[in-house]
This record gives structure tokens, sequence and C-alpha cells, in this order.
């Protein structure tokens, strides 16, 4: 079982001060409904202990960054959307945006090569509509002046192979205001192998300017250091930090390869989609840790950061073959949530400990998150 590190390093006194607060989200693909649900589960926990309707996630904090699935779930939470929903729209569309799964079977991953664009084309115009419909034609700045909460959401520039960062900070310009969720979510999910490459209009362009780009995952995957250096530049010099990061229940990964299987050939990387597994896994570990030891090291020298990985409790052995990143199954679906359901009454007990100096930050948190009406902020609320 997984374990929260229960130990923070002194805080000189600063949490009396109302911290700076990060939500992190990473990517995996159709992984993102363990993570919406997971929220779902824990923020509707609270909901009961607080006797509200609805509290409002993405309210609790001052800025939020998500990667690929992740960007989704983070502009839904921008923009006051019940999580609930957000589960909805993966088990609603997900079998439309990944209607075809890539297998280890040759003769099939023949043939899906064989179909050419056909395949990620059709997801990608579901996808497309699955966002427009819960997103509409809200902008960066939209959140930004009407919720006040800032947006990270990291993508790749094919003109350049240059990481892009649409973005909407108190420090960080005009660049991307008039980008559309919608757009910057389609940029930063658009995995190479699995789905399109996403053409964004540049607002206000002149002459049909555009830019294509690719999913952020490629470099962020877990946007956990993209949000504590935005924390940085945006929080009061005094004002602590505490970045909360929640994975997508990947799967345990490795392999115990003999010397003589190391020529493989690209039917055996899958055509290339078991890459995006070992550099999520890698990303994920990297960059927790990254984040960890930075959050140690500033605190040290004075500025307090926390850093927060919501944990998850070891996957049983029976749901490891629904861990896929384009498994639209509905036990696969099921499973996820179920796990996601497990997770979050794991954490909700940490949270209830008073020992626990991570779950006492967690609980701080969902005490403090605004009351909404059930059905979320609605969308003329932006216009």
């Amino acid at each position: 079982m997984a374990e929260f590190d229960t130990t923070l390093a002194s805080d000189n006194n600063e949490t009396k001060k109302t911290p700076y607060r990060v939500l992190s989200v990473d990517g995996g693909g159709m992984r993102g409904i363990y993570t919406a649900a997971f929220l779902e589960h824990l923020v509707d926990q609270y909901r009961q202990i607080r006797g509200a309707e609805n509290l409002d996630l993405g309210a609790g904090f001052d800025l939020i960054t998500g990667t690929s699935t992740g960007a989704i779930i983070a502009c839904g939470a921008a923009i006051g959307r019940p999580m609930g929903d957000m589960v909805k729209l993966y088990r609603d569309w997900g079998p439309k945006i990944f209607p075809e799964r890539i297998v280890k079977t040759k003769s099939k991953l023949i043939a899906r090569a064989l179909k050419g664009g056909s395949v990620v084309r059709a997801g990608d115009a579901a996808l497309r509509k699955a966002l427009e419909d819960e997103l509409g034609e809200i902008t960066m700045l939209d959140v930004y002046q009407k919720r006040g909460i800032s947006l990270s959401i990291p993508a790749v520039a094919m003109s350049t192979h240059r990481s892009y960062v649409f973005k909407k900070t108190r420090t960080s310009g005009v660049r991307d205001d008039h980008h559309k969720l919608t757009d910057a979510c389609l940029a930063s999910s658009a995995a190479p192998i699995f789905r399109s490459m996403a053409p964004v209009n540049k607002p206000g362009g002149k002459h049909g300017q555009y830019e294509v780009f690719v999913d952020g995952g490629l470099w962020a995957n877990n946007p956990v250091m993209v949000g504590m250096l935005d924390a940085l530049m945006n929080a009061s010099d005094d004002q602590p930090i505490e970045i909360f990061s929640l994975g997508t229940c990947s799967r345990p990964e490795g392999e115990q390869i003999a010397a003589t299987d190391v020529h493989r050939s690209m039917l055996q990387w899958n055509l290339g989609a078991e890459v995006a597994s070992i550099s999520i896994t890698a990303q994920e570990f990297a960059f927790d840790n990254m984040a960890r030891m930075f959050a140690n090291v500033l605190t040290r020298c004075g500025r307090t950061v926390h850093h927060i990985r919501f944990p998850k409790q070891d996957i049983p052995a029976a749901k490891l073959k629904y861990l896929g990143l384009d498994d639209t199954r509905p036990e696969a679906m099921s499973a996820l949530i179920g796990q996601a359901s497990t997770d979050a009454d794991m954490v909700k007990s940490a949270c209830d400990d008073p020992s626990n100096a991570q779950g006492r930050l967690i609980h701080a948190l969902m005490m403090s998150l605004p009351i909404m009406p059930e059905t979320g902020i609605p969308k003329d609320f932006f216009q």
C-alpha cells in the first residue's frame, strides 16, 4: 500500500498566511477517468461533511496545471464543472475518441498502420466535439478574469519542436489570453500515434496564421515542475506554496530483458505506442521526486513550499489489464472508477489522522473549498 510522507519541513509559522495553492494533473489517456473519479469521490465526502450541495474544486486553487488528459480535467475544474461531469465525459466520449485500441498482436498492428490517418481523424473529431460541448468558447483570459484562476497547459509546438505552455497568470503577459480552452486541450492531448496533431489558430492573427501542436506529455506528462515554477513566479514573496499533484493510476512498469532480446523491431515496440507508456512512467517518477527535493531545498532556504503527491494503493492484479492509455471498454472504465474510490477513501483516512502532516494539508484544502450550486458554474457566467 502506498503511504503519505507524513513529515513536512518546518514552515517558520508561514502556514498562518493564506497559501498559494496549485493543482497539478498528469496525463494518461483514458486513465483520466480515474483522476476525475478520485477527485469526485474525495470532494463528495467533504461535501457531505460540510452539508453543502456541491463544492467548487477549481476555486480552491490559485493555479491549475494539467497535461494531455490532465489538461481536460484542469480546464473542467477551472470553469467550475463538477468532477462527476468529467467522469461522464470520459464514459460517453471515450469510445469515440479512441475508436480502436492499439494491441500487441502483429496482424492487428499492421492492419492499424494500413488504415493511415482514418482512425485518429475520427477520434480527433469526437474529442473536439466533446470539448466544445463542455468548454464552449471560454478563453484563458475568461477564466483568469471571471474566476481568478491561473492556468498552465503544456504542449509541443511542431514548427520548432520546442515546449510550449498555454498560460495565463499574473506574470504571463497577453500571448495566450484569447486562446480557447478547447484549443489548449486539443493541443496538449495530441498524442502522436494515438491522436491527430492539433492545428490552433493564432487569436487575432492576420493572414490565417496557425500553429500545429502535439502532446505536452512528450516533455511534461507530470506537469508538477511547471506548476512549481509558475507558483514561485506569481505568489507573493512571503506566501507559502502548496502543490497538490495527482496521477492517473498508471500500471506497475518494468521488464526483465534478456541480453539476447534487446534488438526490438518497430512491431515489437507496438509501432512506437509502447514508448509512450515508458515515457509516462519515467516522467511521473522523475518529476515527482524533483518536485519533492526542490520543495525541501526551497523550504530550507526560507521559502516554504509543500509538495503533496496524492498516493494510490497497489493495483490489484485483476485490474492490470484495464490500464491501457486507449482502453475504453466499459469494464475498464468501471475498474478505474472503483480504484479511484478506494484510493480516495485511503486519502480521507490520512486526512483524519492528526499526525499525518500531508493529510492535514489536504483536509485544510477541502474544508476551504467554496460552496457552489450542484449544477456547477453556468457557461453564460463567462460571457
